[in-house]
């Protein structure tokens, strides 16, 4: 482990975090907590608003929307500063950051957050980009409460991605029949994994599996879909699904940062503590990081390993744990909520289950963060921001 960071008596670290979404938010969150006025931090983004995405799969059925914050006031209350422009490369040997508009500047220490680039991945397929107003998903729904769609059909690409909004907008899909008395809809399913969210393990996929028969959602596992054309999906490998409609997932793709190492993906590699693999004081957290699930939660637990190290490389008594990666989903299923509940990585046993009551501490909202989940609650309609919300329900 790097030694402490040398610097002027009274002289704060400073710490720059490229990006403002939830992995950045709970970075900022973090190094306030553990680091406090050891460390000046702050935050670069082109968006000056963060869009609390995880609602977002609601929306098209009117069960829930994306709560919108001011990045400039929200950057305040995490006791960062924030500027409205994207670091487009960094020069790590010299501890340089470059903005868009050719500012320079200096850090201590570097956070990656900078998220993923979403793109295209079905050809003829909707696209559910996890904002409402950039996909016809809402069309789609309509059509499926008329009963104009005979079949309909949910997909995702292959790759680093989070497969858990494909099934919430299946089983939301399938309680808005049950709702409107048209059960004639075939619903389908068709999704690379192996299993229904096979990333939690054997016996959450196994139960979500469960669930979706009774909910009527057929599933085809193991087939990569290619294009929907002629009232037909392609898939690979196997025979094509007839299909009146489809709704895809997009493809991720790392937004990359030239002069920092990353994979062809433009995924950068970290290690156990967050530290970018070939370059000094660089750390990253959430979905620009190689780790393959690309979910809130996960994105909340690498801020908070990179915080502990930058607080403690700054002189902050703390504990800096590596990474052991913990999966926690809420379920939206139209109707009550499910818990998921994993973990990815070997040496645990077999721990997934898919459960009616959460197996951690109740905690409003579907991110689970140790900072991110209670800041947000807090946040009240006075101070000009909407609270978090629960889970919707459709029945």
């Amino acid at each position: 482990m790097a030694s402490q960071i040398e610097h002027r008596e009274g002289e704060r670290a400073r710490v720059l975090i490229a990006g403002a979404g939830i992995a950045g938010v709970e970075a900022a969150l973090a190094l306030r907590d553990l680091a406090g006025e050891l460390v000046e931090v702050e935050m670069r983004d082109p968006r000056r608003e963060f869009a609390f995405r995880p609602f977002a799969v609601g929306e098209p059925y009117g069960a829930a929307r994306i709560f919108r914050y001011d990045m400039e006031a929200l950057a305040a209350r995490c006791g960062a500063s924030f500027h409205s422009d994207g670091i487009v490369s960094v020069e790590p040997r010299q501890r340089l950051a470059v903005t868009r508009d050719g500012e320079r500047l200096s850090y201590d220490f570097l956070l990656l957050a900078t998220g993923v680039r979403m793109l295209w991945a079905v050809p003829g397929a909707v696209t559910f980009w996890g904002v409402a107003d950039e996909g016809q998903v809402g069309d789609v729904v309509a059509d499926l409460r008329a009963g104009r769609l005979r079949s309909l059909v949910f997909t995702m690409p292959g790759g680093p991605s989070w497969a858990l909004p494909l099934y919430e907008l299946a089983l939301f899909a399938a309680s808005e029949l049950a709702k409107v008395g048209r059960g004639r809809t075939r619903l389908t399913v068709v999704t690379p994994e192996d299993a229904p969210l096979e990333l939690f393990g054997r016996r959450a996929g196994e139960q979500m599996g469960q669930l979706l028969e009774e909910r009527g959602v057929e599933v085809l596992a193991g087939a990569h879909p290619v294009a929907f054309e002629d009232g037909r999906l392609r898939i690979a490998p196997g025979e094509a699904v007839e299909a009146d409609a489809v709704i895809g997932l997009p493809r991720l793709e790392g937004r990359q940062v030239v002069g920092l190492p990353h994979d062809p993906e433009g995924f950068v590699g970290v290690d156990e503590y967050g530290r970018a693999i070939g370059a000094d004081r660089v750390f990253a957290a959430g979905d620009v990081t190689a780790f393959p699930i690309k979910q809130g939660g996960i994105a909340t637990q690498q801020a908070d390993v990179a915080a502990g190290l930058i607080a403690r490389e700054c002189g902050a008594g703390v504990d800096s744990e590596p990474f052991d990666p913990v999966l926690r989903g809420v379920l939206w299923t139209g109707r009550e909520p499910r818990y998921l509940y994993g973990r990815p990585t070997g040496g645990h046993g077999e721990t997934s289950s898919l459960s009616e009551r959460p197996q951690w501490p109740a905690q409003n909202g579907k991110v689970i963060g140790r900072y991110l989940t209670s800041f947000l609650d807090s946040l009240s309609d006075d101070s000009g921001h909407a609270p978090v919300v629960g889970s919707p329900s459709m029945s």
